[in-house]
């Protein structure tokens, strides 16, 4: 197993576990399965595990393992506070102090504000009095780091990695998410002030092996290196020496002794020539299938209206290359569940995108239609509820 350094000097494995998929049996967690796999990546080196508050049942089971392989001090225990449930700091400390109760444990080492979409929330979350519960927390031990998950724009993630002194943040990240989301820019921003980078999704859950197009599962089978989805996926994000720990959600004996495997070597500059060809040829792939040529570089950004015009097209796309119930949950994840909203049927047909647009898109046709496709009824509701409900 390989390390990085967090921001005090801790040695994070490479790899870490991601609680969110353990197995489940009858709807329930297989507990005893969780056990096996989670004390096998232990024993294998991981010391980085993931949950959060409103993974059904996670928590819970989290701390029963630990309890079970009495290795509380082993490990680094990451865990969130789902900010967007919550009305006072005294809902902030019934909530905490629940997780620790779950967790089993007096402490918390990493602790995220779970999808902080932008400054404003965190504004608001300022004037309720987070600040100074999470300065209480540090300060008493119960919380060792406090840092933010997030998924949304690039230029918002570098704001909101300036609106605090945070110990380290957490992005989706991946090589087919290079240019969207917080993307690399994102990464080598928080790196360059310092923070530690944990990467979730480098699997886009699982759509970068299992459900890649046929022609891309193709160019794996006749690969004469014998490289599989995964493990060239991991080496891409571990080749990144701004990259400090990757969350993977493991729920298979198999997927444990794979990652660990690719582990070992996992130190910057662990791409070979071969392997950064072979990444070129599966997003070739994978991009055949899309429906908007947009590259994610951004020029056409910002949009009056508001709309995240790469992000709706990443999304559109996803829609045809991993399934329209994926990428229609990356859209109302990216675009309803913020303060801000950044739906595609926000556009008036300004036209001022594609003036900037480097691939001559025709932005304006192309989101309207994204927005037929994308913006389905339970969209409309979700999208009302969050705003009714203020779930940001």
């Amino acid at each position: 197993m390989q390390y990085r350094k967090d921001k005090k000097g801790n040695d994070i494995s490479v790899l870490g576990y991601g609680c969110m998929r353990f197995a489940r049996k009858g709807g329930v967690i297989d507990i005893d399965r969780a056990e096996r796999e989670v004390m096998a990546a232990i024993e294998g080196g991981v010391n980085y595990l993931d949950t959060a508050y409103v993974y059904p049942g996670n928590e819970t089971a989290v701390g029963e393992i630990l309890r079970r392989g009495g290795c509380r001090e082993r490990i680094f225990l990451a865990t969130k506070l789902p900010h967007y449930l919550i009305k006072s700091i005294d809902g902030v400390e019934k909530l905490f102090a629940e997780e620790l109760k779950r967790l089993q444990t007096t402490y918390i080492d990493f602790y995220l504000m779970h999808m902080l979409t932008d400054v404003p929330t965190w504004e608001k979350l300022k004037k309720m009095g987070i600040v100074e519960w999470i300065e209480g927390k540090l300060a008493s031990g119960q919380i060792r780091n406090i840092g933010f998950s997030y998924h949304g724009r690039t230029d918002v993630f570098k704001q909101l990695v300036d609106a605090y002194d945070w110990d380290f943040c957490q992005i989706q990240y991946n090589y087919m998410d290079e240019h969207s989301q917080a993307g690399a820019g994102g990464l080598k921003y928080a790196h360059a002030r310092g923070l530690p980078v944990i990467i979730m999704e480098p699997l886009r859950g699982g759509r970068l092996v299992d459900l890649l197009p046929e022609s891309a599962k193709e160019v794996f089978r006749r690969d004469p290196e014998g490289r599989t989805p995964a493990e060239l996926a991991f080496r891409w994000l571990y080749d990144q020496p701004e990259v400090t720990c990757v969350l993977s959600g493991m729920n298979s004996m198999e997927m444990v002794e794979q990652n660990l495997k690719t582990a070992a070597d996992a130190c910057p500059g662990c791409m070979t020539r071969s392997d950064h060809a072979l990444v070129e040829k599966v997003k070739q792939e994978i991009t055949k299938s899309v429906k908007v040529g947009c590259t994610g570089c951004g020029y056409c950004m910002p949009c009056p209206k508001g709309v995240d015009i790469p992000g709706t097209f990443r999304c559109y796309n996803a829609m045809y290359s991993e399934g329209k119930k994926s990428g229609r949950q990356d859209y109302l994840q990216c675009t309803a569940m913020r303060r801000d909203t950044g739906s595609a049927s926000q556009c008036v047909g300004c036209g001022k995108c594609e003036s900037h647009c480097p691939q001559q898109i025709e932005i304006r046709r192309e989101l309207a239609q994204a927005a037929r496709e994308l913006e389905t009824v339970p969209y409309r509701l979700m999208k009302g509820a969050v705003r009714l409900l203020k779930l940001w």
